[in-house]
Formats: structure tokens, C-alpha cells, sequence
């Protein structure tokens, strides 16, 4: 685990969440030996959550576009 002190924290943020990306976990420690840890948050979003089209079809058109494709 990478550890910074609060002043690098400060000074390297974007380096710092770079590298919490990348390992897990970072520890930030103060001149007070108070500790704290960043972590990245996991997305519970499935990549396959898409946005719908909007085709302006109605239900029974489709319908029979399927049917319609599954007699040939």
C-alpha cells in the first residue's frame, strides 16, 4: 500500500487517485499519526446497461416484423 503524507496528499491529488485507481488503496497520514485511507468506488453498472432507440415502432409492429421474418 502507497503512503503519502498529508502535505503530499495535498500537493500530488491527481497522482495520488491516479495511483488509488491502480493499487486499491492509498494511506494518508498526518504530523497528529491520524490515518486515513482512499479507496475507488466500483461501479455496480453492467456494461451491457445500454440506452434504449427509440425505433417509433408500436409493439404489434415489431411483433409482426418477427413473425414475419421467422416464416421465411
Amino acid at each position: 500500500m502507497i503512503t503519502y503524507t498529508y502535505s503530499e496528499a495535498r500537493q500530488n491529488l491527481s497522482t495520488l487517485l491516479d495511483n488509488a485507481k491502480k493499487e486499491g488503496e492509498i494511506l494518508i497520514k498526518r504530523k497528529d499519526g491520524s490515518s486515513f485511507t482512499v479507496r475507488p468506488i466500483n461501479s455496480s453498472k453492467s456494461p451491457l446497461d445500454v440506452d434504449g432507440v427509440n425505433v417509433k415502432l408500436s409493439s404489434e409492429e415489431i411483433v409482426s416484423s418477427i413473425r414475419e421474418i421467422r416464416e421465411r
